[in-house]
């Protein structure tokens, strides 16, 4: 349900910015979903260099097709081709390998090329790895005697003398000096999953990559899946052949059983797997994060119950197989998992990411989990954790205290000591991430807002001196500025309780005096947000709506993901499509009082994934304010989501039915009133079809007219198969021209 797709479309009758009419040829719905008119460059991906002084990225190679792998100095820009494409072309082959991504070994001295990728659920996961040795200038396949395109996560050992990768469930390690490979799992299959994951774990956890090398390279930590008890979905391809196809999907819905999961040691050169015992039922607890600890012969591991309110940090010796529970992170309502932990002081203490204050702040905390102290402090989240450096004795981080539709980098001292540091300079209004050296002296700074599309810039820290701009899609930020588009307005929604964030966007050719219809895109739910200052592509296909004659807006009810507290965002614990619905309710009212351009009899509102459900939820709780919805990709009943994120959010069922039956819009299908489309995949793995034809048979029965589309084996995103987008966005257009008229009256 977190998967939203966000459109892009416009359509442009406008005025010149000095307000000299200027006729513009009306950009049609093929130029964004078939030529990819407004296209934005991407910079890298980079590599920052071993010495920091430096960082790899890829750029074309014209004469021979494919990627160089150039290095740029940061200080001077100076540029050296570290690996032409030439070298990169197979023995027999003509063209070099298509990078889908790249790796460099610990001393820079070997590359990994991951090619002819596929997709695993939800990402290009699985696919064929190249090792190019630079010091012998020798390119070598992993895994050649295995089948095509089956390797998953190959990863240098510590001194780069042998990978290590998963191939068809099973864990194998190569040497790379004579590339003998040796299989050191060998039960996977089926439903047993060494070295990766099944798919609520990658959905939920992120979870993808399933094994760990130790320090010394002499073991592996592997994660194992047993799927047997969890219950198959299962999906039907109707259009591949002339009998359909079931395509079996192990999926844990609500209450039901979830994979057995255990971590393990087995030596790299092979040899029997050591279990650790980690108390608890292993279908009931997620084994949500594990790696080495530096320079150790242990592991740390983040038991979460399956509640998701308690985190048990385990450290695992991997001789003994001793196990010493050394914290535990509790929480009236959910936890998130975090990936921000980074060891200091020759390993006597780490960095730990929690929200114990009420705020989301680092900890420094001791090997034993006894000292506890902050790192960073104040009336603010931190958002992500950029770079930690021990050396210069500073974290680098992203926060926005004064404002939550943005982000911009900060620093503290590890030591604790001193305030909050705002990097970002004042004129980088908007969201700002960044790619920083090891030692903290360089970053790649990627900025962007709501009319300003993504720019790259190398900058020198701390003092945050731009040293070279890497791209600034110019081109784009020229076309988008023709369109002489009316940009979002940011605005405050006071609703009692609090006051939201939220957006708005005005037809070119808006008169005040006018009464226009109101549309709201929803999303609604904890795990994203709607209202950011940021690029988002535009929002063309809010801004090609507005032009129809439509005054769009998007308000973030409680609840959803932006750094404003603990409060805030455990709110919607056990609300789920309860709180959001009656905030959303209550922004639409005080905006139709607050706004008199806005027409209280045309108000519209539609969603994607749990947007969709929050569209459902609103049409059929409060049909005296939105008169027509468009749903897609949605949830109708909650109990059919996988039980990972839905019970993180709504607590178990057994102890919230009530909370189950009343965030499921399916058991108010009766009220609805107004006009409805409903739209989903049938191969959506995310949010079954199911949803979506136990919806339509409700609807049915209290015998309520809406429009209903379907679009045959595509997934949650729906943009599978030849014209899918632009069939699926031509249908949401006339269907709101038709029931939510357009234009100002």
């Amino acid at each position: 349900m977190k998967r939203k797709v966000l459109g892009v479309l416009i359509c442009v009758l406008t005025l010149s910015l000095k307000g000299n009419a200027q006729e513009t040829k009306p950009l049609l719905l093929e130029d964004v979903y078939k030529d990819n008119v407004f296209k934005q460059k991407g910079f890298g991906p980079v590599r920052w260099m071993k010495d920091n002084k430096g960082y790899s990225t890829l750029e074309n190679n014209t004469e021979l097709g494919g990627k160089d792998i150039v290095r740029y100095e940061a200080k001077t820009g100076k540029r050296s081709v570290i690996i032409s494409a030439e070298k990169l072309v197979p023995t027999g082959e003509t063209k070099p390998l298509v990078i889908y991504d790249y790796d460099w070994s610990a001393d820079n001295s070997k590359l990994l090329v991951f090619t002819n990728t596929k997709k695993v659920w939800r990402y290009n996961t699985r696919g064929d790895y190249w090792v190019l040795d630079l010091k012998t200038n020798t390119l070598s396949q992993l895994g050649a005697s295995l089948p095509e395109s089956t390797l998953m996560f190959a990863k240098f050992s510590p001194d780069a003398s042998k990978m290590a990768y998963v191939s068809e469930l099973n864990i194998f390690v190569e040497d790379l000096g004579d590339h003998s490979i040796n299989q050191i799992t060998k039960d996977g299959g089926d439903n047993i999953i060494n070295g990766t994951f099944d798919w609520v774990y990658e959905e939920e956890l992120s979870c993808r990559d399933g094994f760990r090398w130790s320090p010394d390279g002499e073991n592996i930590a592997y994660w194992q899946s047993d799927t047997k008890e969890v219950g198959t979905f299962y999906m039907i391809n109707n259009l591949d052949s002339i009998y359909s196809k079931p395509i079996p999907l192990p999926y844990p819905k609500v209450g039901t059983e979830l994979s057995a999961v255990k971590v393990g040691v087995v030596p790299s050169k092979g040899g029997e797997t050591k279990w650790f015992d980690i108390p608890g039922d292993p279908k009931n607890n997620y084994l949500a994060r594990m790696d080495f600890i530096p320079n150790s012969q242990e592991v740390m591991v983040q038991q979460l119950n399956r509640r998701q309110n308690t985190n048990k940090i385990w450290i695992g010796d991997i001789n003994s197989m001793a196990l010493d529970n050394i914290l535990v992170e509790t929480d009236d309502a959910f936890l998130d998992v975090h990936d921000d932990i980074r060891w200091l002081e020759n390993e006597k203490y780490f960095t730990w990411s929690s929200e114990r204050d009420g705020w989301f702040h680092l900890f420094k905390v001791s090997r034993d989990g006894k000292a506890v102290t902050p790192i960073t402090k104040g009336e603010f989240d931190v958002v992500h954790i950029n770079c930690i450096d021990p050396k210069g004795g500073y974290v680098y981080y992203i926060a926005s205290p004064d404002n939550f539709t943005q982000r911009y980098l900060y620093r503290s001292r590890i030591d604790g000591k001193g305030d909050a540091e705002r990097i970002t300079p004042v004129s980088n209004s908007g969201q700002n991430s960044y790619q920083i050296s090891a030692d903290a002296k360089w970053g790649i700074q990627t900025s962007q807002n709501a009319t300003t599309p993504t720019r790259y810039d190398l900058v020198s820290l701390p003092k945050h001196k731009q040293i070279r701009v890497l791209e600034d899609n110019h081109i784009l930020q020229k076309q988008y500025d023709d369109l002489g588009l009316n940009p979002k307005e940011f605005v405050k929604v006071d609703i009692g309780e609090d006051v939201l964030d939220a957006w708005m966007i005005k037809p070119i050719d808006f008169d005040p005096n006018k009464k226009y219809p109101l549309l709201f895109y929803v999303y609604g739910e904890p795990a994203g947000s709607t209202v950011q200052d940021s690029w988002g592509g535009g929002s063309l296909w809010d801004q090609y709506m507005a032009q129809q004659g439509y005054i769009v807006m998007s308000v973030d009810n409680r609840g959803t993901k932006t750094p404003r507290g603990n409060k805030w965002r455990k709110s919607i614990y056990g609300q789920i499509g309860i709180l959001a619905v009656e905030d959303q309710s209550k922004a639409a009212l005080k905006i139709i009082d607050t706004y008199k351009f806005i027409d209280s009899e045309r108000v519209g509102i539609w969603g994607w994934s749990g947007g969709g459900q929050m569209t459902l939820g609103c049409m059929f709780k409060h049909p005296e304010i939105y008169k027509s919805g468009l749903a897609v990709s949605f949830v109708s009943d909650q109990r059919l989501y996988d039980a990972t994120y839905q019970e993180r959010y709504m607590g178990l069922l057994e102890d919230n039915a009530k909370g189950y039956h009343d965030g499921s819009p399916i058991n108010f299908a009766q009220n609805l009133e107004g006009n409805l489309m409903i739209i989903h995949g049938t191969a959506d793995d995310n949010v079954h079809y199911q949803s979506y034809e136990m919806l339509v048979d409700r609807l049915i029965k209290h015998n309520k007219m809406f429009n209903m589309m379907s679009y045959p084996m595509r997934a949650h995103a729906i943009y599978e198969r030849e014209n899918t987008s632009y069939h699926l966005r031509e249908t949401m257009e006339v269907y709101w021209k038709k029931n939510l008229p357009a234009g100002g009256k």
